[in-house]
């Protein structure tokens, strides 16, 4: 048999729940997305706490909340301690998004499922990868190789393959075949014949329409209730799909010279956009190519402006304006107060551009016919004050010093253990701390310096008295002098970002704003006092789709086209998966799966594969001779891979058939090119 494969859902099959898959290859287990949803309910995750702990290693394909906001939380309470893979983009994006969601529950909330400080232990055990870069796994993933390519769904979003003995795994879900303005279309079109194709169900049933009429219908809704003296309100996420509409806006405000004000407001919202100037390289040929010949940055926004607090809406008052504002689902963030704010004006807009998530504000309200009224619950922070500072303080205080006294007897237990039983009597140094009091009772001063004397000392069992720590220097010597490791002088990239990561906040290497940095380190007493309140719904609540995934149409043609031996799909509504379930059996020859949650099935290859090992005394006799290679896949050492692609009826056409080399850039890679090109070249 080939390589063996199993597939389990944990979360995110037949629903549109969070994403996270269990992905077992030959027993090396990789776990696929470590998504949650807004409202952090720990019971979703009771299948992940059942396999957390014998995780092997993360893959993490895009930098929002469906996708990693469970990450914290399974590496703090559920066990999960495995290496966990990610673009640059990802990391840094994802590490922003979970900051602005823990301080939009913490304001609101006494939010105590995970902290700051857990974010950055979460984000600490990362490797980051580029796109197309194949990463080696070692020890018991020894033979297998991992790399991200382009997803098209947000930046720096990831279509994961895994290969092993020649047999390619790929997940690929939220992909999007489209190119936009910031970001270049899915790569999973070139990928062929894979083992087995893990993708989602989510827009098997939607078609979208042209995008350049979608866009401008969007501009045209908001200018409409602009015109009137309205103001409108895009509940957005943290750093994904709200680049693509900073990017629409910022185009369309400069065409139609419109002067009506417009404010990204999260948490963290000019961090964000400083990191994202910085990720060109990750988005789409276009700004590529537009920044090395004019050097003009797309992401130096001239007409939106970067906000962390509401102070600047609210010197505006009444006056129109657009706001894109955290979080997507209505359920906290600065979003939930503007829509409380907005929405018993008739003249203001509403404009989801995501499906909102289930059970959430914003799902209640893209429903048609949308309620007329709604329950929210208003939370607010506020420092504590008075008798109830004091309290906090007499509390906090009697809690360092029960903390003190456990620390002492702890370090008493300790010396004792140390000491032995016999050290009184071997030790002349030592003396007993009751006669230590009955001396300095009587009046010697011999008791009370005996303390100072030997205090943080532990000496050896073999010591007659309390000594300082002595490590002799066993250095290797030689004609030059002392034998050096010029490593010990270099600061790896991990213990530069660890270095970096020294408090919360710090993980993102100084480029948080003073704003938001104070808001992160913010560690005033404080307490929550909260109100549930009714909302008259009178304004206008409008979707548009803008999420960024391919439709059904076309998810349909990239299956397809890709053709995998295997089709297991995840991530959709019941109707949507079982309908694309259909069309891939009746219209391919698929093996197509749709587990259900915690199901496990096995996608093991059909395809034989052995490995054939010659002793050293057959190799000494083989006689090598020239065989051309006519096609397929040919492996060259760890890392490079020959293929010959063209038309296999005319051998040795150097017009119908192409060479490609694949690998890293290695000594291994110019050598096996330096001998082909002498063959082909120089003949």
């Amino acid at each position: 048999m080939g390589t063996s494969v199993q597939v389990t859902p944990l979360s995110g099959a037949y629903g549109e729940g969070p994403l996270c898959y269990l992905l077992a290859v030959d027993g090396f287990r990789f776990l696929l997305d470590c998504g949650w949803t807004d409202h952090c309910d720990p019971s979703l995750l009771q299948p992940l706490a059942r396999v957390a702990p014998t995780i092997d290693a993360v893959l993490l394909s895009h930098p929002d909340i469906m996708h990693l906001g469970a990450l914290p939380y399974a590496m703090k309470h559920l066990g999960l301690s495995a290496p966990v893979y990610v673009t640059e983009p990802v990391f840094r994006l994802g590490l922003l998004t979970m900051y602005d969601y823990f301080l939009s529950r913490w304001q609101v909330a006494d939010f105590d499922l995970f902290t700051l400080d857990d974010i950055d232990a979460a984000f600490q055990n990362v490797v980051r990868l580029k796109y197309s870069q194949n990463h080696l796994l070692n020890d018991k993933g020894e033979g297998i190789v991992i790399a991200p390519h382009v997803s098209g769904h947000l930046l720096g979003g990831t279509v994961w393959k895994i290969t092993k003995d020649g047999e390619d795994v790929v997940y690929a879900v939220d992909f999007n075949h489209r190119k936009e303005r910031h970001l270049n279309g899915t790569a999973l079109g070139s990928f062929v014949r894979p083992a087995v194709l893990i993708t989602d169900a989510y827009n098997a049933l939607n078609n979208q329409v042209y995008k350049r009429q979608q866009d401008q219908d969007f501009i045209d809704s908001m200018v409409k209730v602009l015109a009137s003296g309205g103001s409108v309100l895009l509940p957005v996420d943290t750093a994904g799909r709200v680049l693509e509409l900073l990017l629409i806006m910022e185009q369309y405000w400069a065409q139609r010279h419109l002067v009506y004000p417009i404010y990204f407001l999260t948490n963290v919202s000019t961090s964000t956009v400083d990191y994202v100037k910085s990720f060109l390289e990750w988005m789409s040929d276009s700004i590529s190519k537009s920044f090395e010949h004019t050097r003009d940055n797309a992401f130096l926004l001239r007409y939106v402006s970067l906000i962390i607090n509401k102070e600047e809406l609210e010197k505006l008052g009444d006056a129109p304006k657009v706001v894109l504002a955290s979080m997507a689902s209505l359920e906290v963030g600065f979003s939930h107060d503007i829509f409380v704010e907005m929405a018993n004006e008739a003249k203001n807009l509403v404009l989801f551009t995501e499906k909102g998530q289930f059970g959430t504000l914003a799902r209640m309200l893209q429903v048609d016919p949308p309620p007329k009224a709604v329950k929210v619950t208003m939370g607010k922070r506020i420092p504590l004050v008075g008798d109830e500072l004091k309290a906090y303080e007499e509390e906090q205080e009697r809690i360092k010093k029960e903390e003190l006294l456990k620390a002492s007897l702890s370090k008493d237990e300790e010396l004792k253990a140390s000491h032995g039983s016999n050290a009184k009597a071997s030790d002349p140094m030592v003396v007993d701390a009751s006669s230590s009091r009955k001396s300095s009772n009587a009046g010697s001063h011999v008791g009370g310096n005996v303390d100072i004397l030997i205090d943080g000392f532990v000496p050896s069992t073999t010591s007659v008295a309390p000594m300082f720590p002595f490590f002799e220097n066993t250095a290797d010597w030689d004609d030059f002098g002392e034998v050096i490791n010029p490593d010990d002088y270099m600061m790896k990239q991990d213990e530069m970002d660890n270095n970096m990561m020294l408090g919360a906040g710090d993980g993102m290497d100084g480029k948080l704003d003073e704003g938001s940095a104070r808001l992160l380190l913010d560690s005033a007493p404080s307490k929550v006092i909260s109100n549930e309140m009714t909302v008259q719904v009178k304004c206008s609540l409008v979707y548009m789709d803008f999420e960024g995934r391919s439709d059904g149409r076309s998810v349909k043609s990239v299956i397809a086209h890709v053709a995998p031996l295997k089709l297991v799909l995840v991530h959709g509504s019941a109707e949507a998966t079982e309908h694309l379930k259909m069309h891939c059996a009746k219209n391919s020859d698929l093996h197509v799966y749709a587990p259900q949650i915690e199901e496990t099935i096995d996608v093991t290859s059909d395809l034989c594969a052995y490995k054939v090992q010659l002793s050293e005394k057959l190799m000494s006799n083989v006689i090598s001779k020239k065989v051309e290679f006519a096609g397929g896949a040919l492996r060259c050492g760890e890392y490079i891979t020959v293929r010959k692609i063209g038309d296999s009826n005319q051998k040795g056409s150097t017009v119908s058939q192409q060479i490609v080399i694949e690998g890293p850039l290695c000594e291994d890679y110019y050598k096996i090119r330096e001998l082909l090109y002498s063959q082909f070249f120089l003949l």
